[in-house]
């Protein structure tokens, strides 16, 4: 009986040993498959807004031989600020990630009023959303409490949740900011539309850093692959959480939950990206 047992729990052993490498091994593939796909996206991402900057200042540049209206320098310096400011939030994305994945990430805690927050981010994107024939609106209840964190990196939130509803919302639907108050004194915020939606895998893909529901250079918008997991990671260092629900098709709802302004403590965002350990929370 002791021999069969020992013989049993060598089994076992084995077995738990070969599934322990299968699992590192599938987890190693996905790894090298999303830093191949990110620096195939990088170099789009990047090399778009230079080569419109530099080809379009070229063009300003030699505005006397080409003879140029003021109208149409004007549009080329236009074109260049656009490309200029997409390429700067594509690096601040990926510096957001690297600090957040070494844990050298501080929040300025403080107490936010989630409602002017709520309010002043749909006012951003109101005129983009208008252009685009969306209809975007901001629903704030009354009794939505005050949280404790910092108003920087939850508007960050907001922006970055708002700016993808925009973008994957078909002209002629509507995108939903909603707040009201949670359990315990919390708050919930959701931004629902009623854009392409997602299938349950590519809501796992959404949330991983770098990876992107369309990796293909043609698909209609562009972005890094970031917003969402910085978002969920900075919901994480508040002490909240993020969910995404999404059908395909239909539209997606991101539900962020924070905790009360009396609960807040020091998270762990960062395991939310690759990584594990502590981030730092500045109290004011």
């Amino acid at each position: 009986m002791g021999e069969y047992a020992t013989l049993l729990a060598d089994a076992v052993m084995r077995q738990r040993a070969r599934e322990a490498e299968h699992t590192a091994r599938v987890e190693t593939e996905l790894a090298s498959r999303v830093k191949s796909e990110f620096i195939s996206n990088m170099s789009h991402e990047l090399r778009t807004p230079l080569n419109t900057v530099i080809g379009f200042a070229k063009l300003v540049s030699e505005y006397d031989q080409r003879r140029l209206s003021g109208d149409q320098i004007i549009e080329y310096a236009n074109l260049i600020h656009d490309a200029a400011t997409h390429l700067l939030a594509v690096i601040n994305d990926i510096l957001d990630i690297s600090k957040i994945q070494s844990g050298k990430y501080t929040l300025d805690a403080r107490e936010v009023e989630l409602g002017d927050l709520v309010n002043t981010a749909v006012a951003g994107f109101k005129a983009n959303a208008t252009s685009l024939g969306l209809e975007l609106e901001a629903v704030v209840s009354p009794d939505l409490p005050a949280v404790r964190g910092d108003p920087g990196k939850l508007r960050q939130v907001l922006n970055n949740l708002i700016s993808n509803a925009v973008k994957f919302t078909p002209p002629g639907g509507s995108v939903r900011v909603s707040a009201k108050a949670g359990e315990d004194d919390g708050a919930v915020i959701s931004v629902r539309d009623t854009g392409v939606g997602m299938t349950e895998e590519e809501v796992k893909l959404s949330l991983t850093p770098f990876a992107q529901v369309d990796a293909s250079h043609s698909r209609w918008r562009e972005g890094a692959g970031l917003g969402l997991p910085i978002a969920k990671a900075l919901v994480q260092l508040h002490g909240g959480k993020l969910k995404v629900n999404s059908s395909k098709s239909i539209g997606t709802e991101v539900i962020v939950t924070l905790p009360s302004r009396h609960e807040v403590s020091v998270s762990r965002g960062r395991d939310a990206l690759l990584g594990t350990g502590e981030m730092n929370l500045r109290q004011e």
